[in-house]
């Protein structure tokens, strides 16, 4: 709450007027050992002036960084129309639309989203988003289960390339609802799953399959052949994306003979800045024989009785609802503003801007390559990449990121901590965003860092 109008009189003409000595008294039934200890160390307030200038001398000591990080959070140009639009009050304030006939352009905006989402995906269905891309994977992990029922070892395949926050966050979710997750291993080479290692599985009772495209080190699996296997046992698919490289690369829906059964993945790139994490959006769709097992809300077009066209939520799959304890998920609201940036930001560039930028991030990721051989640093996996990369920097890559941290390049992603046996790898990543003098002054910067000059 940015102001707070209540003076220390009106606290306490209040107090008195409903019989009460202190605040304290309202929540005296909360035991003593419960309660939080006072604050220490908190300075006296300060006049909005005063803090106002805090603030800002607080925001400029983190500079103004050239970054190569992308990780799973990606720096791509927002028109400055997306958050112009989307803070107009119309949007910035409204409410859960519970209410149709209340609520019509909050419903028409979700219900636009849907169908964007939908054709980028290739699937049938979408709802109207979830927190985010990690938790929308353990929802479709849960959904899965409930879809394969014949399965009765709910044992999922989930790729050790997938990102470690997703894979932490899935099993932290249905860790302790009787789900196993197998862990596949990526390729020493490609860095990807190798099809020919799901061979040890086929005598296997499984309940689902990952695959992420890209995965976390921006290889592109074999996705066709990894859905193919799967059809053939009967094995739902689930498929994590990155939006943008979909409007480069097959869709979801498109892969092996029939598609992925579920999509999900992390909305960020649409429109949403890095803004210190967040917050964000997950996207989930589906087909259309399992809409009734997609957690969270639908927004469907309708017609009233004079034949007016009109949008309404169509399901709410939710335990807040008369569905209660038999409620696919707790989920129990959508990202709504992050998903109104997105849904304004998709509509703006078009298929053809989003084809431009997606065009723009893999020919970039070719350029970071090339750059970063010239001073002795090379990938260290083969094949093609979306978006990032995974370099070998040798035994000193903290240090060398430390060094290009100090003249203001922040030269990618350290995988040693999520993955010890890439110790000295680095995770780097360039969008749209990125110009051939950025690529020049991450080039003398790694050249400076390593001693290669």
């Amino acid at each position: 709450m940015p102001f707070i109008p209540h003076t220390e009189d009106d606290t306490r003409q209040m107090l008195e007027h409903i019989g009460v000595a202190s605040i304290d008294n309202l929540f005296d039934e909360i035991p003593a050992e419960l309660r939080a200890p006072p604050l220490s160390g908190i300075p006296e307030g300060m006049a909005e002036m005063e803090i106002a200038r805090l603030m800002r001398d607080r925001a400029g000591r983190d500079g103004m960084p050239l970054s190569f990080i992308g990780a799973g959070a990606y720096e791509h140009h927002i028109p400055a129309a997306v958050w112009q639009i989307a803070t107009r009050g119309e949007f910035y304030s409204a409410y859960t639309p519970y209410q149709a006939e209340a609520s019509q352009g909050t419903l028409q905006l979700i219900y636009e989203y849907q169908t964007m989402i939908s054709r980028l995906t290739g699937m049938e269905v979408s709802n109207a988003s979830l927190y985010d891309g990690a938790s929308a994977l353990a929802e479709a992990v849960l959904m899965a289960v409930r879809i394969n029922r014949r399965s009765k070892s709910n044992r999922v395949l989930v790729p050790g390339a997938l990102h470690p926050a997703y894979r932490a966050v899935v099993r932290a979710i249905v860790g302790n609802q009787g789900i196993e997750l197998t862990e596949l291993p990526w390729d020493e080479r490609h860095g990807g799953i190798d099809p020919e290692r799901l061979a040890g599985f086929e005598q296997d009772d499984i309940t689902a399959l990952v695959i992420a495209q890209p995965n976390f080190f921006g290889v592109l699996e074999d996705v066709d052949d990894l859905t193919r296997w799967a059809e053939a046992r009967g094995v739902p698919v689930i498929a994590v994306v990155n939006p943008v490289s979909l409007a480069l690369l097959k869709a979801p829906g498109e892969w092996g003979d029939r598609g992925a059964d579920i999509v999900v993945g992390e909305g960020q790139p649409l429109g949403a800045p890095l803004s210190s994490g967040g917050p964000y959006f997950g996207f989930m769709t589906t087909r259309r024989e399992h809409i009734r097992q997609m957690p969270g809300r639908i927004v469907g077009r309708t017609e009233d009785a004079d034949g007016r066209p009109g949008f309404v939520l169509t399901l709410q799959a939710r335990e807040q609802h008369i569905r209660r304890s038999k409620a696919t998920s707790n989920i129990c609201t959508n990202q709504g503003l992050v998903v109104t940036a997105a849904t304004i930001h998709m509509a703006l560039l078009g298929d053809a801007g989003l084809t431009r930028v997606a065009e723009a991030c893999w020919t970039h990721t070719r350029a970071l390559g090339e750059r970063l051989a010239e001073v002795g640093i090379r990938p260290r996996f083969e094949g093609h990449h979306f978006h990032e990369r995974v370099f070998d920097f040798g035994p000193d890559a903290t240090g060398i990121l430390a060094r290009m941290a100090g003249e203001g390049v922040l030269g990618g992603y350290a995988l040693e901590h999520d993955y010890p046996d890439l110790r000295g790898c680095v995770l780097a990543c360039a969008t749209e965003t990125k110009t051939d003098a950025d690529f020049d002054r991450l080039a003398a910067a790694a050249a400076r860092a390593t001693g290669a000059v």
